[in-house]
């Protein structure tokens, strides 16, 4: 059953969602009315059995009797607003009960709301005063059938009595709203892991998004912007151009298919995707944009490639590829640096550096996110990059990443 559904089944102070204390006037709710029904017959029946003891006394008088049933119904009628004035209809009790025992089971019930809907400080003090005219009302009405110190014992074990429960019941039920309000917090925190989680995951596609395509749609851009400012070049070259762009575009497919079956998750693979580049793979990189027509300058340093961590081939990958994305963009023509040093124990060290371009060409759009992505991967990897322009105006990238040792 849903909250809404049992919710009659519970106090209307643990119906809400708020802490039982509740001063806030809450309706009372089926199970609130069935306790108040209950508590005010058993006053009731409690005034009617005192009474009935007065009646027998032969020496009391008629008008006594009479005066004793209004003040007991009258205390009893007023159980009905325990519930929004505990500690006033409980001090008024007291004293009423100091002269009139038929309002001591009124007095009872009036305790042990007090003790339930408040904190312990004001029912400290008017438990203290209920102890404390305990003896007074037997001395001023004693009970023929019953001693003095009898009845003075009996009503302070009665009064500790219902003190004690309604604190236990208030506390057991402060506890439960404690354990539902964690467990809400608990559920809201869940859910904002979860919409972060999402958010990086996002993050993470979006930036493998770009790493991956930006590089094969600036090869399409270049070759297709040179077949249109050079309509008269020879078929030779036009035919390799045309090679190129045909090459980048199904790269270019195969890339956004891997990412298309990252996105539709593990269940989807696709049995015919490609391996995940590595640092071995780094030469047909680099093979590729020297065939678009970029000069790239290779120093690799490493001594065998293939023993290098996965995850940090990868990375090494994805940061050369962004780089030489970056200055066939923005250096086009311009002499690109590459060196790659490291090895087992040592790390990996990757140096890309082109010069200012030397001739007017015409920009490529880009987002201008891809050194940042390039940033958070190589931290994600537990290396560092950095990136800014050279003294003669180029462009230098220089990353970090950890090779532990074998």
């Amino acid at each position: 059953m849903t909250r809404t559904e049992y919710r009659w089944l519970l106090p209307s102070a643990m119906a809400d969602p708020g802490l039982p204390d509740d001063r806030a006037r809450t309706r009372r709710t089926v199970r609130d009315w069935v306790v108040d029904i209950t508590a005010f017959l058993c006053a009731a029946g409690f005034g009617l059995l005192v009474l009935a003891a007065i009646e027998a006394d032969e020496t009391t008088a008629d008008v006594v009797v009479v005066v004793d049933s209004v003040i007991g119904a009258a205390a009893c009628c007023a159980l009905w607003v325990r519930r929004r004035w505990p500690v006033a209809l409980a001090a008024v009790l007291t004293v009423v009960c100091i002269i009139e025992p038929v309002a001591a089971g009124a007095l009872m019930v009036a305790l042990f709301s007090l003790a339930v809907h408040r904190p312990f400080k004001p029912v400290a003090i008017v438990g203290a005063a209920a102890l404390a005219v305990t003896p007074l009302q037997p001395f001023l009405r004693p009970d023929p059938a019953t001693s003095y110190v009898a009845s003075t014992i009996i009503g302070v074990l009665l009064v500790l009595l219902v003190l004690s429960w309604g604190m236990v019941v208030r506390s057991r039920r402060q506890l439960v709203v404690t354990l539902r309000e964690r467990a809400r917090r608990a559920e809201a925190e869940a859910e904002l892991r979860a919409e972060q989680a999402q958010r990086l995951a996002r993050e993470a596609i979006a930036r493998e998004m770009h790493d991956v395509l930006a590089h094969r749609l600036t090869l399409l851009s270049v070759h297709a912007g040179a077949l249109e400012f050079r309509p008269d070049a020879p078929a030779a070259e036009v035919g390799r151009a045309a090679g190129v762009i045909r090459d980048s575009a199904h790269e270019a497919l195969q890339d956004l298919r891997e990412i298309i079956g990252v996105l539709r998750g593990p269940g989807d693979t696709d049995e015919g995707d490609r391996p995940q580049p590595t640092l071995a793979t780094l030469d047909a990189l680099v093979a590729e944009s020297r065939l678009a027509g970029m000069k790239v300058t290779v120093d690799n340093r490493v001594a065998d490639p293939r023993h290098a961590p996965a995850a940090t081939g990868r990375t090494v990958y994805r940061i050369v590829q962004e780089c030489l994305t970056n200055a066939r963009k923005h250096a086009p023509g311009a002499e690109v640096r590459l060196t790659v040093t490291g090895g087992p124990g040592e790390g990996l060290t990757v140096e890309v550096e082109n010069p200012a371009p030397v001739e007017p060409f015409e920009r490529v759009p880009g987002s201008g996110q891809g050194l940042i992505g390039l940033t958070e991967r190589a931290t994600l990897a537990g290396g560092a990059l950095e990136h800014g322009p050279t003294e003669d105006g180029g462009f230098a990238v220089r990353a970090r990443l950890p090779w532990p040792a074998a």
